[in-house]
């Protein structure tokens, strides 16, 4: 009886152990907008504030080589994708630049408590009032590839579904391997 009592007591104490997270949460940044790459004296066009209330940028005036992901902290697709790209700014630093834009928010903290929850160490812009979807269309998430003179090089709509996905579509639309 002792004996079952003793493999009973382990077994439990490895099943509440083995569900406890040894890897340490990122915390994110919300990032000034002044780094992201972009055409100036701007001539018109869409223009987003930056999430931390900052200068943000003119849609049509971003240069790449980079990834725009368009995401709204209500939104469960996109809480699943940003750890592939949390991942993916790491390899990314210095030759591909990611922004994201955060949509139809209730207000700015929310995206801000979002990307400081989820590990964001990126610049995003702002659309509190729905201007964006002139340039994105509806709905998230989605995230385009900006080619260096700021043309569209190819727009995936829907969920990223891993690491490897968007280092492929890096490579086959923008031609830079990571």
């Amino acid at each position: 009886m002792k004996g079952r009592l003793a493999v009973g007591s382990v077994v439990a104490l490895v099943l509440l152990t083995s569900c406890t997270s040894i890897t340490p949460k990122v915390q994110g940044v919300v990032i000034d907008c002044a780094a992201i790459a972009q055409e100036k004296p701007w001539v018109g066009g869409t223009s987003l504030e930056c999430l931390d209330g900052s200068e943000g940028a003119q849609l049509g005036a971003l240069r790449g080589p980079m990834g725009i992901n368009v995401w709204g902290s209500w939104c469960g697709p996109c809480k699943k994708e940003i750890p592939y790209f949390v991942a993916f700014n790491k390899k990314a630093l210095g030759k591909v630049a990611l922004v994201g834009v955060d949509v139809e928010e209730a207000n700015a903290k929310d995206g801000q408590r979002f990307v400081e929850e989820n590990g964001v160490t990126w610049p995003n812009l702002y659309d509190p009032d729905g201007r964006s979807r002139q340039y994105f269309g509806m709905g998230v998430p989605v995230t385009w590839f900006i080619a260096p003179d700021g043309s569209v090089a190819y727009k995936k709509i829907g969920e990223i579904s891993s690491e490897k996905e968007l280092i492929d579509l890096t490579e086959k639309y923008l031609g830079i391997k990571l």
